[in-house]
């Protein structure tokens, strides 16, 4: 029973096997990912996604399926492809430590992005957000669910459309690609705008 539960974990990505990078080394490493996901990892572009706050692991986790394909971005594939997993373990470390600046949740879709955030939806079997990214979007570092709190908007609600049309497919164990094809386009636009101000 013991060996199935940590097969399990390790199939769910909920025990980091890694060892963990160093923020400094990452640090000086980083110059290159500021075009995009600006100075310390707070883009201000909102097709860029805020980096900085992410999980180490869900960091590193990304980093490794651009590299390999799993995750398709013609940028972030040429991005890491010159990175060995060592320098991606230091990325990922510093870019965890770094703190997430925070946005506006747009008030017309802050009730049912709460709503769906904190209870989901029961009809459709919508689970609440809040189960995995936590009730402040903090995520869940060491099972490798990222921070969301403070996400721009429109990058998430884009994830969740890649998720939903399986064009992004590197979720374990297709988890957010079946939680997101049970989402209307109206509970996308709306949980996304939230969790835009959540924190």
């Amino acid at each position: 029973m013991k060996k199935l539960a940590i097969s399990l974990m390790l199939s769910l990505g909920l025990v980091a096997v890694a060892q963990a990078g160093d923020a400094a080394s990452g640090k000086k490493i980083s110059g290159a990912c500021a075009a995009c996901h600006g100075k310390n990892g707070n883009s201000a572009a909102p097709s860029f996604p805020k980096i900085a706050g992410l999980g180490e692991a869900y960091l590193l986790k990304q980093m490794k399926d651009f590299k390999s394909g799993a995750r398709a971005n013609a940028i972030m594939a040429g991005q890491v492809a010159a990175l060995n997993e060592r320098q991606m373990s230091d990325l990922a470390a510093y870019f965890a430590d770094q703190k997430r600046t925070v946005g506006y949740a747009a008030k017309d879709k802050v009730a049912l992005g709460e709503k769906i955030y904190r209870a989901g939806n029961k009809a459709t079997g919508v689970p609440a957000c809040l189960a995995c990214h936590a009730a402040d979007g903090s995520g869940m570092s060491a099972a490798g669910f990222p921070a969301l709190g403070g996400q721009h908007g429109a990058y998430i609600k884009a994830q969740l459309v890649s998720f939903q049309e399986n064009k992004r497919q590197n979720d374990n164990a297709e988890v957010m690609q079946d939680i997101a094809g049970r989402m209307s386009n109206k509970e996308v636009e709306a949980v996304s705008a939230y969790i835009q101000g959540l924190h």
